[in-house]
């Protein structure tokens, strides 16, 4: 009995002093990372030492020889490296320490040979190359690297190991072409990878900023596809490098070579040519595109989607537009009646619906007041809402859509009672928060300005960054000029020759904006005034003097909140309508060097870069 609790007293004493041990070892290495932290290295040092001799951990290692490094002790480091080496002699990346101590002290052939000793011992040990390559890669000798994958490659007897790997280094060092070689060896070998190389081609692509790369990857892809004219996998690698680079027109004649040679799967190339095209909004591209499908006839499988797509790219290109030819407007009408016709009125063919909806009722400002137009126009939206099994969110915007344009043709409290129901039913989510917005903006129509700015003032906060935008700017413009105007008149005018902007009655809102100048010397609004004036004269197709309504706001209100709305403005102007490029270009510049927080900087970015690219 008593040997038995001797020997529990033992055991429980062991256990105390082991615990004490480990306590004391986490203390330790805590002080010893304070130290080195703080670049005490010979501190740190008097710490990792006997942690080091102790258990042989590597990190306590890693540690020590990098203290051993900074306070210039390389004898001692050489010391701890070669100790370690005759310990673990399968450590390879232990040769690469060596090789840097040598390289520190000015001795290059040591190095070398260090360097070259750790890849001579390369076995048939995928981890072992992993760990040397990356070694050699995190002290900046990607030569080294490259040289031990290919080693291993040897060793192996396989070209298809290490691509990714090998091709990245390629990348970083600027050797494109042998980056290129690696992914299409590959591809030839293995054609089932082609989304991971396109993968690994996008990230280059996207983190390189040399052209370099992608010309010699259009001219390496050339070359291929005329050494493999019957490869789709090249061809496949064309389309997808030219929508990367937004080259569609590139891209839609690769598209159509494929449907030629590939005639049971080609088409998708094309359809996707298409899609990419319009949401980019080259619409030409997408155009001829959705043609080239159309042609094929009814019974082809994309015939419907290429339909419906063609109507709405053609929709899309003019309704970018500020002004709409009422010749241009009959045809696309004449369009989407005989689709409808054809097509019928489904849920597959909604959108197609809801844009000639938008159509009728607001693109031409001239027959704006047309009530058959409107009529046919809130009937089509009508025919939507009662489809049934209508999900809640489409029937949702559709319903905002009828507020607009009952909004639209002056039945002021019927849209503010559509707005209302969509926000009711929709309180967690964007249309909810739309729907606000939309009876926020319509009481301010209605010079209701105080409850305007409180609704429009829980909008700031929405998720939706588009919404709490808009929200922000018109709460400002009421609570700016409330305080500047007690009796609120002036804004009451603006709101007002809104209103009529908004309806499309265009010389009535000119003139409103013109007594706003005219009954003011000076005013806050005047800015707004001159953004206003020029959004009407672009929609009447009078773009020089939308020019030089927004160059005023650009010059005389440079600090002012329309300022970088009114360049981009100006550049698209000058891009599009007005063909001065080079102005466009410089409209561009501005923006991104002057209003670098602009909502328009990335768009700015996109632009100017590919107008630099096109001179």
């Amino acid at each position: 009995m008593l040997r038995q609790y001797t020997l529990t007293c033992l055991a429980f004493c062991l256990l105390l002093l082991c615990g004490g041990t480990a306590a004391a070892q986490q203390g330790n290495e805590q002080m010893a990372s304070y130290y080195y932290q703080n670049h005490e290295y010979d501190k740190a040092i008097e710490l990792y030492e006997p942690l080091y001799d102790r258990t042989q951990n590597n990190y306590y290692y890693q540690m020590l020889y990098a203290c051993y490094c900074e306070t210039e002790q390389y004898k001692e480091a050489e010391k701890l490296v070669e100790k370690r080496m005759r310990r673990q002699p399968r450590d390879l990346t232990l040769y690469v320490d060596l090789g840097l101590l040598h390289q520190k002290r000015g001795e290059k052939k040591k190095a070398e040979k260090q360097f070259a000793s750790a890849i001579d011992k390369l076995g048939h040990d995928s981890k072992q190359t992993t760990d040397l390559a990356t070694a050699f890669e995190n002290c900046g000798r990607s030569d080294y690297a490259i040289r031990t994958y290919q080693k291993s490659r040897e060793l192996m007897d396989n070209e298809l190991i290490y691509v990714m790997e090998l091709a990245s280094l390629y990348c970083k060092s600027g050797e494109y072409d042998k980056m290129t070689a690696e992914y299409f060896n590959l591809l030839d070998k293995s054609p089932g990878n082609i989304g991971s190389i396109q993968i690994a081609l996008q990230r280059a692509l996207n983190e390189t900023s040399s052209p370099d790369l992608a010309n010699g990857l259009r001219k390496t892809l050339i070359s291929r596809i005329r050494q493999h004219p019957d490869d789709k996998s090249y061809l496949d690698m064309m389309i997808w490098f030219s929508l990367q680079q937004k080259d569609f027109d590139f891209a839609l004649t690769q598209a159509k070579a494929v449907d030629a040679r590939f005639p049971d799967q080609g088409s998708q190339y094309v359809y996707r040519v298409a899609m990419i095209a319009a949401n980019n909004e080259s619409y030409g591209i997408a155009l001829q595109a959705y043609k080239h499908l159309i042609a094929k006839g009814k019974e082809h499988p994309l015939y419907f989607d290429s339909r419906v797509g063609y109507l709405a790219a053609k929709y899309a290109s003019i309704n970018k537009s500020h002004a709409i030819a009422p010749k241009e407007q009959a045809e696309l009408e004449a369009e989407y009646e005989n689709a409808l016709n054809e097509l019928g009125k489904t849920p597959k063919t909604i959108q197609l619906m809801r844009d000639y909806s938008h159509l009728l009722a607001y693109g031409d400002a001239g027959r704006s007041n047309d009530n058959s137009r409107l009529q046919k126009a809130a009937d089509l939206l009508y025919d939507i809402i009662d489809m049934p099994r209508l999900p809640n969110n489409t029937a949702s915007e559709v319903k905002l859509e009828l507020g607009d344009l009952l909004l639209f043709s002056g039945e002021i409290w019927d849209a503010s009672l559509l707005y209302s129901q969509v926000e009711k039913a929709n309180r967690n989510d964007v249309v909810g928060a739309m729907a606000k917005f939309k009876n926020a903006k319509l009481s301010y129509y209605n010079n209701d300005f105080q409850w305007a700015k409180t609704q429009l003032d829980v909008l700031r906060a929405s998720t939706s960054k588009l919404i709490a935008n808009d929200a922000m700017q018109l709460s400002l413009l009421i609570s700016d000029n409330m305080e500047e105007d007690s009796t609120y008149e002036t804004l009451g005018y603006y709101a007002a020759a809104d209103l009529m902007l908004y309806r499309g009655k265009l010389d009535s809102a000119w003139n409103l904006y013109n007594d706003i100048t005219v009954r003011n010397l000076s005013h806050s609004l005047f800015d707004e005034v001159l953004m206003q004036k020029a959004r009407i004269r672009m929609k009447q197709a009078r773009y020089a003097e939308a020019d030089s309504l927004l160059q005023r706001i650009v010059d005389h209100y440079a600090e002012d909140i329309l300022a970088d709305d009114a360049l981009f403005m100006l550049a698209e102007l000058n891009e599009q309508q007005l063909g001065n490029k080079t102005r466009a270009r410089e409209c561009y510049e501005k923006l991104i060097l002057d209003y670098p927080a602009s909502l328009y900087a990335d768009r700015a970015r996109q632009r100017y870069n590919t107008m630099k690219k096109e001179n």
